[in-house]
């Protein structure tokens, strides 16, 4: 069985591997630098999603003899030693559902994050900017998910990228290609001993190649193995950034409360979003527009920090006012807020400072593949699709990419199929593109809802608000399917 090779590179068994790898390299003797690696997956792109599914796939003893190789840019070794002091925090941190934290456990990866450094959070305040009609997350009695009364967890992504580098060098027989950029993909050329024209070579700077049996895109957004695979991309910008930053909360911070609470208010220029970090810090999300977005960012730490305050008890009146002033906003804002009511149980705590150097802003878009597989090549997170911040799924659609993928590539392992052929792909491809789909509209829908800041919508939308505020059971619905309950694992 070993040495049943088809033709055109349709179905080569398992255990076929090292013999493929030796008779490749007799082909290409006579150019060295021309012989490629072969490799049963090769992952481009060493962010949380290529490193998840990595791990998941050395994890499973199904497929834990597959090899396996990552190419990234970067430098992994800085990121396998981060480290940074109790009071400061990056300014890149995503909420990781229970769903996503149940996955990282059984595959091994979230014993190997900095635990303290991670923050559970246990109610979402979400408002109207507008009209002040306002939604309470939180888990009625009797009604809490299985991970208990947590609806996410916030946490650094190079805590995770660094936890998931961890497990996978404990679990080893990953070939790690790092500081390496991929220069080319093209289909390998067909030698008198094998015919491999439908498998993927990656051509790395300095002449490595890399044969691959399934070539998985994890290389965000502009995925070149997208672009090599011919599946476009499609969407838009929304000409919003979203500003991030470290915050520092007055007192204890977030009140002393065992209860934490996230807070997000929807202002017509997009929302903005404060969420718990451990100690007296939050992280910031504000999608603004670019020009609001430059503002922020060239302001002096008093006056960064008296708009965000402002963002979250001035009306959107005040605050478009004192977005038009290159400076002296803490003035303003001192002024005007003795001048506004407002429910002090209803805002998150007063921010008292910013960290040094964690302002900065990105530009917000929405885009989906046409589809996430072709014939020896998968789609995973952002190089599959792309979305708005304001529900925090973007980093989780990409860890149910991960577990959909690996549940596949066993399934495909266990029952002796090729697992690059579309027809062994298909299942993920069936699993996960609706799923993602309507996730991407209904936060493009939000986005598009909120920013209208007069006419008939607003009080229509405060109504629907309301609404399901006031409906227990679907408000618990919603909830169950922000936290990904119901997402099978292997």
């Amino acid at each position: 069985m070993d040495a049943v090779i088809r033709r055109r590179g349709a179905y080569v068994c398992r255990s076929c591997t090292q013999t493929l790898q030796r008779r490749l390299r007799r082909a290409y003797s006579s150019t060295a630098a021309q012989q490629p690696d072969i490799y049963d997956v090769v992952c481009v792109g060493g962010g949380p999603a290529g490193l998840s599914l990595l791990t998941a796939l050395r994890a499973n003893p199904v497929t834990a003899h597959l090899r396996i190789a990552l190419v990234e840019a970067q430098d992994l070794a800085k990121t396998r030693s981060w480290k940074l002091p109790p009071n400061k925090f990056s300014n890149r941190c995503s909420s990781l559902t229970p769903s996503s934290v149940q996955f990282l456990e059984e595959i091994g990866a979230w014993k190997h994050l900095e635990r303290d450094r991670v923050q559970a959070y246990q109610e979402m305040q979400v408002w109207d900017g507008v009209t002040g009609a306002r939604i309470e997350f939180d888990w009625a009695p009797g009604t809490a998910s299985a991970a208990g009364t947590t609806i996410a967890y916030m946490n650094e992504n190079l805590n995770l990228t660094s936890g998931l580098l961890k497990r996978i060098e404990e679990l080893g027989g990953v070939s790690v290609f790092d500081k390496a950029k991929v220069e080319s993909i093209a289909y390998a050329e067909e030698t008198d001993e094998l015919d491999l024209r439908e498998w993927p070579v990656v051509r790395l700077s300095g002449g490595k190649q890399l044969a691959a049996r399934l070539l998985v895109g994890a290389d965000g957004a502009n995925s070149p193995v997208r672009s090599f695979a011919g599946i476009e991309a499609r969407g838009w910008d929304y000409n919003r950034h979203g500003v991030v930053a470290t915050l520092e909360m007055e007192g204890e911070g977030w009140g002393g409360r065992e209860t934490k609470i996230a807070y997000q208010r929807f202002l017509p220029t997009g929302p903005v979003a404060m969420l718990p970090l451990p100690g007296n810090y939050s992280t910031l999300v504000w999608s603004t527009t670019p020009s609001n977005a430059s503002l922020l960012k060239s302001l002096s730490a008093e006056d960064f920090v008296a708009m965000v305050n402002a963002a979250f008890r001035l009306s959107p009146a005040d605050l478009e006012y004192m977005h038009t002033q290159d400076s002296g906003q803490a003035d303003e804002y001192s002024w005007r807020l003795e001048h506004t009511p407002f429910d002090h149980r209803a805002v998150p705590q007063t921010v008292v400072g910013v960290q040094e150097g964690t302002v900065a802003s990105f530009p917000l878009k929405m885009r989906h593949a046409d589809t996430y597989i072709a014939e020896r090549v998968a789609l995973i997170g952002d190089a599959a699709h792309t979305i708005h911040p304001l529900a925090g799924q973007g980093l989780n659609q990409g860890q149910g990419d991960v577990q959909s993928l690996a549940k596949t590539i066993q399934y495909a392992v266990s029952h002796g199929q090729d697992i690059g052929v579309t027809m062994s792909l298909e299942p993920y491809v069936s699993e996960r593109y609706a799923a993602n789909h309507v996730l991407l509209g209904v936060c493009d829908k939000l986005h598009k809802l909120y920013s209208v800041g007069s006419g008939p919508l607003v009080p229509l939308r405060s109504i629907g608000l309301s609404a399901v505020n006031a409906l227990g059971p679907l408000k618990t619905f919603l909830m169950n399917q922000a936290a990904g309950n119901g997402i099978k694992v292997f």
